[in-house]
């Protein structure tokens, strides 16, 4: 072997043995850059959306002069339809950005980039809740305007937001992987998560729920982001905050593998 064989050699098993922060920027910066190109749209809408349901159930439905225990409705509706537009967009952004670069064929330009599975996983993943977490800022500075808004928890604040847009960040990624267009992610969306995060306690305390519901509740991680997340905010919750800790630590682990796993083995990715 030349001088020059082993040096290329070298730098090619020391790219594919450790991780490659460079190409791990540059595919974050493009999944940032992608949606901010569009950002009344990406960003703006969801906004939106949110705060015309903030005002339909808190005004057209009489929902001001309504309690939730000694919690006045809108104080306890805000932190859910905050967490529920980061989790709705964290999993839109990625599973948007891979099913429109398989539908376009440039999805080849990622897979036969010096970067590895491990990479791709971080780069998506981190992408979708920089997008979830930036309409979930905004949805809060604007819910300041509508009720009273008080960062009693730090921690679980941060915690279930930052975790929960991680977790429908794979979500999305794997729905990308798996679907060949966009309606089956359209599907995914409609027929399981939409039906989590309205069966999580977002519009209504879950003690109002009974028989087979109430069961579904303690299994629904939508729940324990969405009771973790007001626990921040109002100080009560219904279900322990550390068991929605751990349940939601233990699915982030499962799905990062499962994302990772696709990417390395190309699964519906390569032709």
């Amino acid at each position: 072997m030349t001088e020059n064989q082993k040096t290329i050699s070298e730098f090619g098993s020391k790219k594919l043995g450790s991780f490659n922060w460079s190409g791990f920027r540059t595919l974050y910066e493009k999944e940032v850059r992608r949606y901010l190109k569009v950002f009344g749209q990406t960003v703006g809408a969801p906004v939106v959306t949110t705060l015309m349901f903030m005002m339909i159930f808190t005004l057209a439905l009489g929902g001001s002069g309504r309690y939730i225990g000694e919690i006045p409705y809108a104080v306890f509706l805000a932190p859910g339809l905050i967490i529920m537009s980061i989790l709705q967009n964290s999993f839109a952004n990625t599973s948007s950005s891979i099913i429109g670069s398989k539908m376009q064929g440039n999805i080849v330009d990622i897979l036969l980039a010096p970067i590895g599975a491990k990479e791709i996983t971080l780069g998506y993943a981190l992408g979708g809740v920089t997008r979830g977490l930036m309409v979930g800022v905004f949805v809060l500075l604007a819910m300041t305007f509508m009720t009273e808004v008080k960062l009693v928890h730090i921690w679980a604040i941060l915690y279930f937001s930052i975790s929960g847009s991680l977790m429908l960040s794979l979500l999305g990624t794997m729905t990308g992987i798996w679907g060949q267009r966009f309606d089956q992610t359209s599907a995914i969306n409609n027929f399981v998560i939409m039906p989590l995060s309205f069966l999580s306690g977002t519009f209504y305390s879950i003690e109002r729920l009974s028989g087979v519901w109430y069961q579904i509740s303690q299994i629904n991680p939508f729940f324990y982001l969405i009771d973790g997340f007001r626990y921040g905010f109002t100080g009560r919750s219904e279900a322990d905050p550390m068991i929605g800790v751990v349940f939601i630590l233990i699915l982030n682990i499962i799905l990062w593998i499962a994302c990772y796993k696709m990417f390395k083995s190309g699964y519906k990715l390569r032709a």
